[in-house]
């Protein structure tokens, strides 16, 4: 399975048209917390037609900033009801990863804490595995603390099948070691984000598109090779500054940008070694 590019996107049939005037095929849809999940379901058979008409599939889903942890360490149903109101949707969109995160509860201790996300985690994976929907760890910290190499190591362990949602910005803009994280932790990545970090004097100033930023990004490609990785790789514009023309252009620069990172197809069912010892 080669790398599939494409971007986060709207559900509605004008968004499917601008995925179509990109000449993209995969889609990710980020139901956050604002956006009611129930509404979402609702629209999954229209969603589906503007998939076929469009020629588009849905590469990832996912839930940021749910808060489903109460500060005394208590499970909200109602939310935890809308992570897998979402795998239900996913899994009928044909979605094989859906992304989310675990909140902190002040209220408890750590130990408390990761044993909550440890055990609600292995109920949802467990409800994805029989979708046929993965789940994944945003690497982000909105609302989340199961975002770093720090509670990786202690609930991927402890449960399995779980994996990450990798964004080598939140890295950056932590003073982590993105290169060192995707060494340790590639062999988990389920889904990636393409977005872009620029840092001036140490601090973080803007997430300009793609190409037009600070990361390695080839050295990024190799370690997604080198790990094995084959999925979606899914442009995020994130950035205050880019907008109207300026944004249409970072948008079309960043897909340009990547995809000279896209193995072409031809090259799958080589067998020869070309590697010189």
């Amino acid at each position: 399975m080669r790398l599939n590019l494409g971007m986060i996107c709207g559900w509605s049939e004008k968004d499917f048209q601008y995925l179509a005037k990109k000449d993209l095929h995969w889609v990710e849809f980020c139901i956050n917390h604002y956006n009611d999940a129930n509404a979402f379901m609702a629209q999954v058979p229209q969603i589906k037609e503007y998939c076929k008409k469009y020629n588009v599939n849905v590469g990832s889903m996912g839930r940021w900033g749910e808060h489903i942890q109460t500060e005394d360490g208590k499970l909200m149903e109602d939310k935890l009801q809308n992570h897998l109101t979402l795998i239900d949707a996913a899994s009928q969109l044909g979605c094989p990863v859906y992304n989310m995160g675990v909140n902190w509860a002040d209220g408890v201790s750590e130990d408390q804490n990761y044993q909550f996300a440890i055990d609600i985690l292995n109920k949802i994976v467990a409800y994805g595995k029989e979708r046929n929907v993965k789940i994944a760890l945003y690497n982000c910290s909105w609302n989340c603390f199961t975002y770093s190499p720090k509670s990786w190591s202690r609930i991927i362990p402890a449960v399995e099948g779980l994996g990450i949602k990798y964004d080598t910005s939140h890295a950056i803009g932590r003073g982590s070691d993105f290169m060192k994280e995707m060494r340790d932790w590639g062999q988990y990545f389920y889904h990636i984000h393409l977005k872009g970090s620029l840092r001036i004097a140490g601090e973080g100033y803007d997430d300009p598109p793609m190409g037009l930023d600070q990361t390695n990004w080839g050295a990024f490609f190799a370690m997604l090779y080198t790990k094995n990785y084959r999925g979606m790789v899914s442009l995020e514009p994130h950035s205050g500054y880019w907008k109207g023309g300026l944004g249409e252009w970072g948008v079309d620069f960043s897909l340009n940008y990547a995809k000279q990172f896209l193995m072409p197809e031809e090259y799958e069912n080589i067998t020869d070694d070309v590697y010189m010892p």
